[in-house]
């Protein structure tokens, strides 16, 4: 039998997650504090549900799609209806230590608390191709991939709780780094009258090869400053020198407003 499966959070990721899970034939429900999104989740064939402690109590497996820090450590403290056995994956982009808190915070009622981080994007969430990274206990990681499977084309066991987050700050670090590298490389192809659109295609072929390099016009800085600001955290604990990723999030400050297309740059 097929778990029942609740997401809180129906925004970008969120939406398509709901809409998976549902083709895929499980029982999902879904929350949001925008009542308004009732109707675009209940059209991807999810059950609304009015807040995440009703939620908790009616689901096998939860999946918290919200976007900040904070957030994810208020709604644990709604998770209290939840029945011992739940596992509450943590797919939003926090510190690796607020997913080890949150996990012994869990233990203690009897619920299952990991960290599970995705990655591609919104494009991918559309089509069901996010990489998943999955962190806790091997048994509960066995236990939740096939709802993980249902939106992912790919899942990646990185090891305890915490280390899922670890990897998608990685993933971060390095993803914006190459954005920077991309709009500055293309800047100067520009100036120097090179048509952009045939030069991006051909690096896509080369060595300068890059995820950000091909969704090139689709992205922008958005969520930039918030993932360089947990980097920046988990390094200063260790007291590692990160210049390089200092230096991007100074630029990606500049540049978060924009969205890059071909024919702009800075």
């Amino acid at each position: 039998m097929k778990a029942t499966v609740g997401v809180i959070g129906a925004g970008r990721m969120g939406l398509p997650i709901i809409g998976h899970l549902a083709k895929a034939g499980f029982k999902v429900s879904g929350t949001d504090i925008d009542s308004k999104k009732q109707a675009e989740v209940e059209k991807r064939g999810g059950r609304w549900l009015a807040d995440s402690a009703s939620l908790a109590g009616q689901c096998d497996v939860i999946l918290v799609c919200v976007g900040f820090d904070r957030e994810v450590q208020d709604l644990m403290q709604e998770m209290g209806a939840a029945r011992p056995g739940t596992i509450v994956a943590i797919l939003s982009t926090i510190h690796p230590r607020t997913a080890q808190r949150l996990a012994e915070q869990g233990r203690a009622k009897g619920i299952s608390v990991i960290d599970s981080t995705v990655c591609r994007g919104g494009d991918a969430a559309d089509r069901g191709s996010l990489l998943s990274f999955v962190a806790g206990d091997a048994a509960v990681v066995e236990r939740v991939t096939p709802v993980l499977k249902a939106y992912s084309s790919d899942v990646v066991h990185t090891g305890a709780v915490g280390s899922a987050q670890v990897a998608k700050a990685v993933n971060n670090l390095i993803m914006w780094a190459c954005l920077v590298a991309d709009h500055e490389g293309l800047a100067l192809a520009q100036r120097y009258g090179v048509d952009v659109e045939m030069l991006r295609q051909a690096l896509g072929l080369s060595s300068a090869a890059n995820a950000a390099l091909e969704k090139w016009g689709t992205q922008t800085m958005a969520w930039a400053e918030d993932d360089m600001a947990i980097v920046a955290e988990m390094a200063a604990e260790y007291g590692l020198a990160l210049p390089q990723a200092a230096l991007n999030r100074d630029i990606c400050r500049s540049l978060k407003p924009r969205r890059f297309k071909l024919d702009e740059y800075g």
